[in-house]
């Protein structure tokens, strides 16, 4: 398994870049978030990658960084969703957003992606949810407790830790609720586990 290259970048496409490391050059593929950040022509990176190999190909998957990664690894885990349809979500949704849309059950966030319509994205969403709720990919803090402090320390103050709060405020709704309300549903995900 290949889990990450270090090399010069030789040449540039519109989805996939060849990193020459020790006079090899290794074709990878993107998403154009990672394509974005990597420099110009002749410069260092470093890529963390996925190698998928099938019976009549083999393909190495790059990005700029684990949690891209550890999405990507997710998101083909779900039947019917290859590595390309995985390279165009993280292309249009950076991590946290998609993350975000998955453990909230947001479809309609979801079907803004190019190629994923309301059955994909209800499929993400039912063998998805509780991996990224469990913690499998993790949950930004930064967006969920600046939107939601209030319930985060009304849990704490009930004994859950603030990575245990912020999975629970992940999972709620986006609808205008009370801070009551969301503390009782934030209280109901973690019955349900």
């Amino acid at each position: 398994m290949i889990a990450s290259l270090q090399g010069k970048i030789e040449a540039l496409g519109s989805d996939w870049a060849i990193i020459s490391v020790a006079g090899i050059g290794f074709q990878v593929y993107m998403p154009t978030s990672t394509l974005a950040s990597l420099s110009a022509v002749g410069e260092e990176v470093k890529l963390y990658t996925y190698l998928q190999i099938r019976e009549d190909s083999a393909a190495l998957y790059g990005f700029a960084s684990a949690d891209e990664l550890a999405l990507f690894q997710t998101l083909i885990s779900v039947s019917g969703l290859g590595p390309r349809l995985a390279l165009a979500m993280l292309s249009a949704m950076d991590v946290e957003k998609l993350t975000i849309g998955i453990a909230t059950g947001s479809a309609e966030l979801l079907t803004e992606i190019p190629g994923i319509g309301k059955k994909m994205a209800s499929r993400l969403i039912l063998e998805l949810k509780d991996k990224i709720g469990a913690g499998r990919v993790p949950v930004p803090t930064s967006q969920v407790a600046a939107e939601n402090a209030d319930i985060i320390a009304a849990l704490t103050a009930l004994g859950y830790s603030t990575t245990e709060a912020t999975r629970a405020v992940a999972t709620l709704p986006a609808t205008d609720l009370t801070l009551e309300e969301k503390v009782k549903l934030a209280l109901q995900y973690f019955g349900g586990k």
